[in-house]
Parts: structure tokens; sequence; C-alpha cells
């Protein structure tokens, strides 16, 4: 199945995409849908109104996490690029449902940066809840998978040493359009080409398989450390081309087109405009 959230005019909406059609769940969008513990059953089931999906207006995937967890250093080409070692456990940072945005709005550059810079991740979106996961928790724990752009600020990130104050901008970082179920992208460790395109040149590009730390680990790692609830989000990392390791440095500016896709997922498509 592919879900997402849209927005009406009634408000925030679940649905499945259904041939050229995005069926009502009957659910104000995926996160209380995913708190249901039968939800596969009920978004397979339901058959409410139809949203015409053309000209959709995409909400984040799910608008209110109760945590979104990202995952710094997982590609080893984007590590070596970063000059860094491989590491023996996942970098972790928190990212807060305020900095999400929909798969088609304008990305916002701040006008305190200068160094506003892509980066595509395989996100996973969590389906029950789960504490100390073992292998078969975690992958039963595994709603499916989306796509998000990590965007960052480059300067406040490296003012120290800790990463979050250039990952956490409000209104920054675009997640969906769907919530695509493990089965129809080859499991809970699906091999998938990622990519990012810049005003359509190709900046970054890899594949999912490739992970260090794959997606059941990290439910398992990250679980350990606090509970995962239903609409959590762990984003995976990404791969080398981002902007800060060019040399020269390439960093957006606004009037850019970015777009990040994911085969199987979908892409978040957004235009870059600057802060008003």
């Amino acid at each position: 199945m592919k879900l997402s959230t849209i927005r009406t005019a009634a408000g925030t909406r679940a649905v499945r995409l259904d041939g050229g059609g995005l069926v009502d769940l009957g659910y104000p969008d995926l996160g209380a849908l995913l708190a249901e513990p039968d939800w596969r059953a009920r978004a397979a089931g339901a058959s409410g109104a139809v949203h015409d999906v053309e000209g959709a207006d995409f909400a984040p995937v799910v608008p209110n996490p109760s945590k979104v967890i990202c995952v710094g250093h997982n590609y080893s080409d984007h590590i070596k690029e970063m000059g860094r070692e491989l590491p023996a456990y996942p970098t972790l940072f928190p990212k807060f449902a305020d900095s999400l945005i929909g798969a088609r709005d304008d990305i916002v550059k701040p006008a305190e940066t200068d160094a506003l810079d892509w980066e595509v991740e395989l996100a996973v979106v969590i389906g029950a809840e789960v504490r100390r996961a073992d292998d078969a928790q975690a992958e039963a724990a595994i709603a499916g998978f989306t796509v998000m752009n990590d965007v960052s600020v480059r300067d406040w990130q490296f003012r120290t040493i800790e990463w979050t104050q250039g990952k956490i901008w409000d209104s920054s970082t675009p997640v969906g359009p769907y919530l695509v179920t493990p089965d129809e992208v080859g499991g809970v460790r699906p091999a998938l080409r990622v990519r990012t395109l810049v005003d359509g040149e190709e900046m970054q590009s890899d594949d999912t398989g490739t992970l260090l730390f794959d997606p059941v680990f990290l439910v398992k790692y990250v679980s350990t450390i606090v509970r995962l609830r239903p609409g959590d989000l762990i984003a995976t990392g990404t791969p080398a081309g981002v902007g800060h390791a060019r040399d020269p440095k390439v960093y957006l500016t606004g009037g850019e087109t970015v777009v990040t896709e994911i085969d199987g997922l979908g892409a978040c498509v957004n235009r870059v405009v600057k802060d008003a």
C-alpha cells in the first residue's frame, strides 16, 4: 500500500493511493491511523470518499510524530567525503515535528544562513510501539518507508561539535509524499536507488542496500535507548554528494527546485524561496 496525509478544506486526511485517486481512510492523518493495532487491515479495507491525486496538497506523511531520530554517517562514500572514519555505532540526532513540511511545499531559506544544503534520506515509519526490540519485533514495527530531505543549515551545524542546531530549523524538512509498505519495495531491508536533483542536475545517487546500519538494526538500536511509538520516524542518513562537501562548495540560495527521490517511494519536489 501507498498511504499519505493530505490537506483539504476540511483539514488533513489520511488516504490510500488507489489507481488515480486517494481513498479517504476515515482518520485525520496517518499518525492517528498507525495508532490502531490493526491499521493495516483498516487501511486496506477502507472505502471512503476519493480525493483527486492530481493537485493533492501533501502534508508531512506523519504530521506530528512523537519523535524524529536522524542518523548521520550511514553511507561509506558520504562518510569519506566528510573526512571521517567509518563508525562502530550509529550517530544519532533529533528533529522535531515543527521542522517537517510536505512533499511539495516550498523550502524557505532562512535569512540567517548562506549555507543551506540538501540531503536525500530513506526514512523508516514506525507502525507499532516497541522498546528494546529484537530482530522480529523490529521488523514487525516497521510500517513502511518514505522520502526525507534533511535540509541542513551547515554554518549553524558546525558552530559546535554537536549538529542539532543545523538540523532542526522550523518548516525546513520535506517528508513524503507516501508511506510505502515493505511488501511493495522488497521487504524491511530494501535496496532502492536514492538521488537528489537540483534544477535537473544530479547531485546525489546511491542505493539503500549499501547502508552501514540497515532499518531493522536502527529500530533495534534506537528502541534500546527510547520507546518508539506509531508514527515516529527514523531518517537513515544521506549518501555522498552534499553541497557542503563539494569543491567549491555549493549551497541553495533561492529559486532552485530540489528533487529528492527514492525508487518505489516517490519524490519530494520543493522550490527554494528566500525568507520574507
